[in-house]
């Protein structure tokens, strides 16, 4: 599918077809990706932590959800203070 730029200020714009739109479920922003002899477009990803929910429950049920840290790191507010 071929589009043409379209001038928006000092800038240039390509035009959605409203098919697209629907079809890849955009509606307020995209991503553009560069690569190097292209540039991908996708829809926005809805927000940053998205797919944590699957991913923390992947990590529960492999047991790869254990603290990093020890008991020797519960600091009081006290231990953070500048002395």
């Amino acid at each position: 599918m071929h589009a043409q730029l379209i001038s928006i200020g000092n800038s240039k714009g390509v035009r959605l077809p409203a098919s697209l739109l629907r079809q890849y479920q955009i509606t307020d922003a995209v991503e553009l990706l560069p690569g190097k002899d292209e540039i991908i477009i996708r829809p926005a990803s809805r927000t940053a932590r998205q797919d944590w929910d699957s991913a923390f429950a992947a990590m529960h049920a492999n047991n790869d959800d254990t603290l990093l840290l020890d008991d020797t790191a519960n600091l009081t507010m006290e231990d953070w203070e500048w002395k």
